[in-house]
């Protein structure tokens, strides 16, 4: 890759599993930006701590170092790195610059980490589908409207899943840029792989605004061939609203406020049912004229704080006040952003109707700002509406729930005291003044340390970054306990291991692992907790507690090396953040394996294999039950032969079933073999 990039929930992860294996210098450019956990969700010194640990390795290492609220990581990547025909890696879901026609992909730690010890990336090659862009939006319809669209077309198909989408058309000249990126970093939730745009003048004009007109690069897709094809009329296109639970329930704002008790209705009755909670309300925000009335709005991030939706929400505000008792809170993605805003007098339009001006911070992207209240409905031009991503904790009886809308319409709906509204038909001037980047701002705050590594500099460790406890290499057979089964449709990697509060331990293994499936199976902890404990005892005296060989001798005994580990069944993990501790965790306390149907994404398999954890998929013959012990003999062998027969042992009667696995790189199937990544490659 020509670049790589993380943020401060992920980098002292990467960083301290590279060091393991033996790093010496970053050999590409290492963004390592601090947007994520720049406000302390938590007591105590360990968010800030984190932070001088990146700095301390961007000097040892030769990173870059973008201070907190600087830039959140992909409008950095954007303004900074991503160019014609370049490949970027980053250790986030939303690594997405094809619209600048850069690839940009993301995936778990590991993955980068295996680049900066001078590995390569491995997948098989993938389908590719294009996207024809067709028409000219209309006022009052934006990026995430557009983004919605396309989402709600192809997530739960499977689509585009692990595919690469090519836009290409002459919709595209229709597009300002900063329309382009919105579209663009959301179809990560169609799940495909990556995307890419045909690049054109006006791709030339922002890299040239940036100081990079040489990054330019030609690209079309004339004479292209497709293994499908999305076709997309933007002059149809319409403001669109992603209620809750995932950003593909997604309904046009008409069709909502045309019928709001049965939409709401459905919605509800999903949401308690995946919360198991009946506390959870929809229907209650229905005014008594039929209205929907919301208590939140909030315009951030990568997706939502840009130049120009932040000039057009500051348009249709100007001279007029956020009415109501809602609150509008706005986050710039950028310093320079926010800078070119202020001199053009926008900020203070901003400011003067009502709106919170806040720093450049992802977190209401995951939990770490503007929680909404107990039962309250939030409006976002943000990127995932996911159960809990906003803050709330179910188990606690505290549930709220976010909406993803453009900010053109999240602007109007401020206007309008919180009663949801399209921005359709609203009358405003939508002209944008052209953005002017002032690289000062970087200039004087971002320490650029690229092949300038500082050997003898030292690092420096606050009290909460610890090492990754020692994992052993795969065993000739192994003993796996259910200590969970998830039956929902798709389980998110939020669900897996929270964000939020949890995301503060992200550089402590062991604490962090405390909230693994926390607010999905809080009794997981527990069960996995007692099957590590067993492992340990086997480990030290050799021996396996009387549950255990009581399966062995029920399935006719075993030979060769073994070892016991917690396993957890789900119909489909994985969609969602690319953060590697949704698996790390699991392997922390014990984990052997993931059983599943199918796996929601790429990255989320790798992550389960990096960290030493066999990917499973089970047609479900005999549906799993928690305390199910599973026998696998011969395991290695089934790494080949990407199936393994299993023996379930379940109340003394034993279930006789197949395992199945997709096909692994030679990479892969040595790192499983090894244990994990880190134990492969040590020096």
């Amino acid at each position: 890759f020509d670049a790589l990039t993380s943020h401060d929930i992920t980098y002292v992860g990467i960083i301290q599993t590279a060091k393991a294996i033996g790093l010496t210098k970053f050999p590409v450019p290492y963004v390592l930006t601090n947007c994520h956990n720049s406000l302390c969700a938590v007591g105590g010194t360990i968010n800030e701590d984190d932070h001088v640990f990146g700095l301390s390795a961007s000097k040892k290492y030769g990173g870059i170092y973008v201070p907190a609220n600087q830039a959140v990581i992909h409008t950095f990547m954007r303004e900074q790195f991503a160019g014609g025909g370049k490949m970027i890696l980053g250790s986030d879901s939303h690594t997405r610059y094809g619209a600048l026609g850069c690839l940009g992909i993301g995936e778990g730690g590991p993955e980068l980490v295996k680049q900066i010890i001078g590995k390569t990336y491995d997948l098989m090659y993938p389908d590719i589908i294009g996207v024809k862009l067709s028409g000219a939006p209309r006022k009052g319809v934006g990026p995430q409207d557009v983004a919605l669209y396309i989402i709600k077309n192809t997530f739960k198909s499977g689509f585009v899943k692990n595919k690469i989408m090519e836009f290409f058309g002459d919709g595209i000249k229709n597009l300002p840029m900063e329309f382009r990126h919105g579209i663009d970093v959301m179809t990560t939730e169609t799940t495909c792989l990556s995307s890419v745009w045909e690049t054109d003048e006006l791709t030339k004009k922002y890299l040239q605004t940036h100081g990079r007109a040489h990054e330019f690069k030609k690209l079309s897709a004339k004479g292209a061939e497709y293994d499908g094809l999305i076709e997309v009329d933007l002059s149809k296109i319409e403001p669109m609203i992603a209620l809750p639970f995932h950003p593909s329930n997604v309904y046009t704002i008409r069709e909502l406020l045309e019928n709001p008790h049965e939409i709401l209705k459905k919605c509800e009755e999903e949401g308690r049912e995946l919360l198991n909670s009946k506390n959870f309300n929809l229907t209650d925000k229905i005014t008594k004229d039929g209205k929907i009335k919301v208590q939140q709005a909030v315009i951030a991030g990568c997706a939502g704080g840009t130049y120009d939706n932040l000039y057009e929400t500051a348009s249709i505000l100007k001279g007029k006040a956020v009415g109501g008792d809602i609150q509008l809170s706005v986050y710039p993605g950028s310093q320079p952003v926010h800078l070119d805003l202020v001199k053009k007098g926008m900020i203070a339009e901003l400011i003067k109707s009502g709106a919170v001006i806040k720093p450049c911070f992802c977190g209401p992207c995951f939990g770490a700002g503007d929680v909404p209240a107990n039962n309250a409905l939030s409006i976002r031009h943000s990127t995932r509406n996911f159960p809990s991503r906003e803050g709330s904790k179910p188990s606690d009886n505290q549930i709220a729930s976010v909406a993803l809308m453009d900010a053109r319409s999240i602007a109007v709906t401020a206007l309008n005291g919180g009663i949801l509204t399209s921005a359709l038909n609203f009358d405003y001037d939508n002209r944008i003044k052209p953005f002017e980047f002032d690289g000062s701002v970087y200039k004087n705050k971002v320490f650029s340390g690229f092949n300038q590594e500082s050997p003898n500099e030292p690092l420096i460790y606050g009290p909460n970054i610890a090492d990754w406890p020692e994992q052993i290499p795969l065993t000739d057979n192994i003993i796996l306990k259910v200590a969970t089964v998830i039956n929902d449709a798709v389980t998110t990697t939020d669900e897996l291991i929270p964000s939020g509060e949890a995301s503060s331990y992200r550089s402590n293994p062991l604490r962090l692992a405390e909230f693994t499936l926390s607010r999905k199976a809080p009794d997981y902890v527990g069960k996995a907790k007692e099957v590590l404990q067993a492992e340990t005892e086997r480990r030290k005296t050799g021996k396996l507690n009387h549950e255990y060989t009581k399966a062995i001798e029920l399935v006719g005994g075993l030979s060769g090396s073994v070892s016991i580990g917690s396993v957890i069944y789900a119909n489909k993990p994985g969609d969602g953040s690319a953060r590697e501790q949704a698996a790390s965790c699991q392997r922390v306390l014990g984990g052997l394996a993931n059983i599943a149907t199918q796996y929601a994404t790429k990255r989320y398999r790798s992550n389960l294999i990096n960290w030493g954890m066999i990917p499973y998929t089970y047609d479900n013959s005999v549906p799993l039950e928690c305390g199910d012990i599973i026998i696998i003999k011969n395991v290695k062998q089934g790494l080949t032969d990407l199936k393994s027969e299993a023996n379930i042992v379940r109340n003394g009667k034993v279930f006789s079933v197949r395992l199945t696995l997709d096909a692994f790189s030679d990479t892969e199937t040595s790192i499983l073999l090894a244990g994990c990544l880190i134990n492969r490659d040590r020096t």
